[in-house]
């Protein structure tokens, strides 16, 4: 499975937000690497600059390759709706996403990894593609032969269920209900999806 496993701390600092999670090191250094990077007396961002960067933290956010990154956008703009909502919608739904709003995993990335491991089922059949599309409706659990790993058992505990009003949460089962795509007043991510729109659009 294609991922990226560079540095995150270097990598949130060029966005200048722990995108990816809590970050002891972002926090020490909260300015972009490099020499230079904690000189105030940089030249002005350009407008493609701008655009770029919210495409990249988007992807980064949600842990989504160049490729697979267009294609949702391609899939956004065939859709009926706004462009830049319709993409963050197909963000959300991805089964790796789910799995990490219901708690489950701690980080997006632990989700990626409970997923391709074969430790979540949707609907009570194993599923083990990070960016499979979940339905509304559809029943995200934990595999009967994993509700007892560790690192299940901590996320779960340590997480605030039914956070977020798209979801629902049944803790006697490990199992979340899917109830519909969030709409874009509901995502608490900070992306400017209006930017990436207009830097596919040149």
């Amino acid at each position: 499975m294609a991922r990226y496993t560079g540095p995150k701390s270097k990598i949130a600092r060029k966005l200048g937000e722990p995108i990816f999670g809590p970050d002891k090191y972002f926090e020490k250094k909260n300015f972009p690497p490099g020499q230079h990077g904690a000189n105030k007396r940089r030249r002005k961002q350009s407008e493609y600059g701008a655009q770029l960067m919210e495409k990249q933290k988007a992807k980064y956010t949600y842990g989504v390759l160049e490729k697979q990154f267009y294609n949702l956008f391609d899939h956004a703009l065939r859709t009926k709706g706004i462009t830049g909502e319709n993409l963050l919608k197909l963000l959300e739904s991805r089964l790796d996403n789910v799995v990490f709003r219901l708690g489950i995993a701690p980080t997006r990335s632990a989700a990626r990894q409970f997923v391709s491991h074969k430790h979540i089922t949707v609907n009570g059949h194993i599923v083990n593609i990070p960016s499979y599309s979940v339905k509304s409706g559809d029943i995200i659990s934990v595999r009967e032969k994993s509700k007892a790993l560790e690192a299940i058992t901590n996320s779960i505990a340590s997480a605030r269920h039914n956070k977020y009003s798209w979801l629902e949460w049944d803790n006697e089962q490990m199992a979340g209900r899917f109830l519909n795509a969030p709409e874009r007043s509901e995502i608490p991510e900070n992306i400017k999806e209006q930017l990436i729109v207009e830097l596919y659009s040149k």
